[in-house]
């Protein structure tokens, strides 16, 4: 019955699920349409929003750009290649292979989701170029299905910012006086058991999930390891501009002054992992592994290639995020949730809220800004656990993130397939996401 179901959600996506950036220009003349509806900002106004949004985006777009630029930089390195095809070399089989780019994707989001996104892709890739009767598409939804725990784990940033005294986004603080340490959030019963039920229950469901052998959309591996590959320059006449680009003193120069800047930022202020972190790690190890600099500026050129089709969609999303924020379309809705929540459901509520608004503001930090002043004032009022109900946004946000391409695009974009190709899968793990969250916020208030 599950293959069944999601045989009818995988025709249902091909045939209406338009491509992303169409997707995203829908949800554009959406939230144009509510605000108009349901705030009283006029359309010079809405309009203004819009715009400022665009631009608002851009330092985060480039960052995303970074992350797939260096995460594929470095997965080209000769020892990292090694790793992941020996990963890669475990599934022999579709459901197994699904099953292993799934887990191996929710261990690493839930470190880091920026190394889940690069990670997940790139396995499933690697097992893409072994086996010939796997659908390729369905390992990549399986990746990204890894990525629902993400605000979950260490990276969570609605639980880093309730965890830092002083932070502009600890609503909790601000309104308690108080801050909720990773005790109170991450490490507690009603977010790890959902978790951990995830990444039982998610691998049983890929074995009957998975497309029969005459309905797989197969790649065959001599396609995946064509694009793979770095272009190799001819043989170079020794001569010192070619003796600079070889010579591996730069690298170990640049290396020593990222481990110096490491080592007394950790001194400073303790180890953390922001998404500026994750690209200069991922830099440095790159540079590392490659060892010559014109082999790390080959493989580089290599993974910008990948960021080409994602660009035009990142302003689009932030002029979403600029109505939704700019014209408290948000609000509105956050708070619409808070007028009928009770003390035993409003965690609950404030997930579902949280689901809503992640389709329209797809971004952990800026979502908790608008989400976050409405739900932990109730929480207080009502005597609810602050800490849980802003961890209840944050897994809105990740479960949402099914059927929101906002996050799949860098994923999307290693594999070179369409939003199209993996959202009938993912909307399966929405479903699952939905019982296992929501019912442990039911559960546990």
């Amino acid at each position: 019955m599950l293959r069944a179901v999601t045989r009818l959600c995988v025709r249902y996506a091909e045939r209406y699920i338009p491509n992303p950036y169409l997707y995203a220009a829908i949800l554009t003349f959406i939230a144009v349409a509510a605000a108009l509806i349901y705030t009283p900002s006029d359309p010079v106004k809405i309009i203004d929003s819009w715009y400022d949004g665009i631009w608002s985006i851009l330092a985060f777009a480039l960052q995303m750009a970074l992350v797939l630029a260096t995460g594929v930089a470095l997965a080209d390195a000769p020892l990292i290649k090694a790793l992941l095809r020996r990963l890669a070399s475990w599934p022999v089989q579709q459901s197994g292979a699904a099953i292993t780019v799934f887990v191996v994707a929710a261990i690493s989001s839930w470190l880091n989701w920026g190394f889940g996104l690069v990670v997940g892709a790139l396995v499933a890739r690697e097992i893409g170029k072994r086996l010939r009767d796997v659908d390729f598409a369905f390992l990549v939804a399986a990746a990204y299905m890894g990525f629902m725990v993400w605000a979950s784990g260490l990276s969570s940033s609605i639980a880093l910012a309730t965890a830092t005294h002083g932070s502009a986004l600890n609503i909790v603080e601000k309104v308690t006086g108080r801050i909720a340490g990773f005790d109170q959030t991450i490490f507690t019963r009603y977010n790890l058991i959902p978790v951990v039920l995830l990444v039982i229950v998610i691998p049983i469901a890929l074995c009957f999930m998975g497309p029969e052998p005459h309905e797989m959309k197969r790649v065959e591996p001599e396609v995946l390891i064509r694009q793979d590959e770095v272009p190799q320059s001819a043989p170079r006449e020794r001569t010192f501009a070619s003796m600079l680009e070889d010579s591996w003193l730069i690298t170990v120069l640049l290396l020593l002054m990222g481990v110096f800047y490491e080592y007394h930022a950790i001194l400073r202020q303790g180890f953390t992992l922001d998404i500026n972190g994750f690209i200069f790690i991922a830099l440095m190890l790159g540079l590392l592994f490659h060892w010559r600099p014109i082999r790390y500026v080959r493989s580089f050129e290599s993974g910008a290639r990948t960021v080409g089709p994602i660009l035009l969609q990142f302003p689009l999303y932030g002029g979403i995020m600029g109505i939704m924020t700019g014209t408290g379309l948000a609000a509105i809705i956050a708070q619409s949730f808070v007028s009928f929540s009770t003390a035993r459901t409003l965690p609950f509520w404030s997930f579902i809220a949280s689901n809503i608004i992640t389709l329209f503001v797809p971004s952990g930090g800026g979502h908790w800004a608008v989400q976050g002043p409405f739900m932990i004032p109730a929480a207080i009022k009502l005597r609810v656990d602050p800490a849980m109900t802003a961890m209840a946004t944050a897994m809105g946000e990740q479960t949402a993130n099914m059927i929101q391409p906002f996050w799949a695009l860098p994923l999307l974009a290693i594999a070179r397939l369409g939003l199209k190709d993996i959202m009938g899968y993912c909307a399966i793990a929405l479903i699952i996401g939905l019982v296992l969250f929501g019912g442990s916020l039911l559960i546990f208030a």
